[in-house]
């Protein structure tokens, strides 16, 4: 079942998922040598893990060009459509997204491409909307990033009504855009039903394109008390849009059996061993041309782009991780992603210590019982 699926359910779980295995590092700037290696067995073996456990979702970041510094942060990463491909064939229950770059993936090809695997997959495949920030990638394409967020929202937006018109319509039809000049295209085959679609914005643009199209907005939590008032507009926004969207994060987790264990994983992977011109590069991109993380936070959180890409920190014991999802939970978010230095070597002590206090609190439903109601 598909995380659409689980959302019009009479039970409404906190959803959880993974972000950037398949990226060299995953979400940890780090220069130690147990990093997390992105191969494709690494992520078969993780996908097979989750799966098994009941997480919901795998979700890839897409990206063309690293971001420097002694490692390359996020220069190794793979493809996220043929990720996507060979992860659902594997795997029974998990909903994997694709990451697709608006203005580097023709909307005809990506129709096609995602009806095709939604039959792979008997209907687990979601879709992740990126318009563009990245301008040295934009660059590496030999493209232009547009300098306002008017133009690269309109792109996205028409790129987005393309797909959804062969996702809908029976008979060949024309398209005349301001973008896409199309003749006689026709979506077929067509996904089986609608795929969940998930939109990163931190823009007025964003989140209003969000609004209109993505059934999950994907944001940061810095502040979770400024978190919840965001979190409450949004949703009194997409009512008025007659809409219903729901709002993930994403966090970092270093879980270990003592507090004291975890806080020295965290220095000695986030801080003493960071990759701070990666991370520089990072945070100066992030300035630059994205509204992803509030400006007026970003300068604090240069600690948490090392640590987890800016994610909200889980780290401590069992019960402490535990509790600062169920505060996420509390916040208003209907999920978060996790991410780990190694994530196939730390996932099942997570899976073993944490799931079953969050299982025991009614925010999550055991795996059994979840195949059970679907």
């Amino acid at each position: 079942m598909s995380m659409l699926g689980a959302t019009a359910s009479a039970v409404q779980p906190f959803f959880l998922g993974t972000f950037a295995s398949n990226c060299s590092s995953g979400m940890t700037v780090t220069k130690i040598p147990d990093r997390w290696d992105n191969s494709w067995g690494n992520n078969l073996r993780l996908g097979k893990l989750l799966d098994d456990a009941g997480i919901d979702f795998m979700l890839p970041i897409a990206r063309w060009i690293g971001y420097g510094g002694e490692t390359n942060f996020h220069g190794n990463v793979l493809e996220t459509m043929t990720w996507a491909t060979a992860l659902l064939a594997h795997t029974r229950n998990i909903t994997v997204f694709a990451t697709i770059h608006t203005v580097a993936n023709h909307p005809v090809v990506v129709a096609k491409q995602l009806a095709t695997i939604d039959q792979i997959s008997g209907g687990r495949v979601g879709l992740n909307i990126v318009a563009g920030w990245n301008k040295p990638e934009y660059e590496a394409l030999g493209l232009t990033l547009p300098d306002d967020h008017v133009t690269r929202y309109g792109y996205a937006q028409e790129w987005f009504d393309v797909v959804r018109a062969l996702w809908s319509r029976a008979e060949a039809f024309d398209w005349d855009g301001t973008y896409f000049k199309l003749k006689q295209v026709l979506g077929d085959p067509r996904p089986s039903a609608r795929l969940p679609i998930l939109n990163a914005a931190g823009s007025d643009h964003g989140r209003k394109f969000a609004i209109q199209n993505a059934d999950f907005l994907f944001t940061p939590a810095i502040d979770l008390a400024r978190s919840k008032d965001e979190i409450a507009a949004l949703k009194a926004q997409s009512k008025q849009a007659s809409r219903a969207v729901d709002v993930l994060t994403f966090s970092h987790v270093v879980c270990r059996p003592t507090e004291r264990e975890a806080l020295d994983f965290l220095n000695y992977s986030a801080r003493e061993n960071a990759d701070w011109e990666a991370v520089d590069n990072l945070v100066r991109l992030q300035f630059a041309h994205a509204q992803s993380f509030p400006h007026d936070l970003l300068a604090l959180i240069r600690d948490r782009m090392a640590a987890g890409h800016g994610g909200f920190p889980l780290v401590g014991t069992p019960e402490q991780v535990a509790d600062n999802i169920t505060a996420l939970h509390e916040t208003g978010f209907r999920g978060t992603t996790l991410s780990f230095v190694d994530y196939a070597e730390e996932f099942p002590y997570f899976r073993d210590n944490v799931l079953p206090i969050l299982e025991a609190r009614g925010i999550r439903i055991p795996p059994l019982a979840k195949r059970s109601a679907a």
